[in-house]
């Protein structure tokens, strides 16, 4: 469960990609977790909402809340249940608060964000399953980089799923998606049907892996 506050920390989807990158590799089921709903503005709100369509609209389970939303258990047991759970992402984003309202029994530290780094301060320093209904649920301490040291330039496109059925259109098998002539991922791009960002951020990953030093 990638947990991202909609501000404070202000969300951004070039970390949630480089998140879903990662599990994807890994054939993990990933489940977006928006939180912090109550201190969004309106506008924030609704930009942030626009962006979570696109990705309920290629197949990820997203979920938006707030600190204290008396539906979160609701919401949150049906996908917690009988199975194991890792919390991820930054710090501050409200990962333990979450836990707290699904389970107020747990106790668990919570923190505030720093007004100077507009982010949070660790509170969860160590990583412990946790009996959530009839799952387990470990929390994790936030971070905020991902690296790509076990994915090969060749293999990116797969991990973002709305590539895979266009990627078997392009003219020539192991399409980059990057200068290559009748790409079918970049017809759909210009379409509007796959997300720019999407793209632009998958670009940027594949310069990422191309300029990794190798590995000996």
């Amino acid at each position: 469960m990638l947990v991202f506050s909609i501000v404070e920390p202000d969300f951004s989807t070039h970390l949630l990609d480089r998140f879903l990158t990662v599990i994807e590799s890994f054939r993990i089921q990933p489940v977006i977790c928006l939180t912090k709903k109550d201190l969004a503005s309106q506008a924030e709100l609704n930009s942030v909402l626009e962006v979570a369509k696109y990705y309920e609209s290629i197949g990820y389970e997203v979920v938006v809340t707030f600190i204290n939303d008396p539906e979160l258990p609701k919401k949150l047991k049906p996908i917690l249940q009988g199975k194991v759970t890792v919390l991820a992402g930054q710090s501050g984003v409200g990962k333990s608060t979450l836990l707290n309202t699904v389970l107020p029994s747990l106790g668990l530290k919570t923190g505030v964000i720093s007004d100077a780094l507009g982010r949070g301060k660790h509170t969860t320093r160590h990583v412990e399953l946790l009996e959530v209904g009839d799952g387990l649920v470990a929390d994790t301490p936030g971070f905020s980089s991902l690296e790509f040291e076990h994915i090969e330039k060749v293999q990116l496109s797969s991990h973002f799923i709305e590539f895979n059925e266009p990627s078997k259109s392009c003219k020539f098998r192991g399409c980059l998606h990057e200068n290559e002539p009748r790409c079918a991922v970049k017809e759909l791009v210009e379409s509007g049907q796959i997300a720019s960002f999407r793209y632009r951020h998958y670009l940027h990953f594949l310069k990422e892996i191309k300029e990794r030093k190798p590995r000996y």
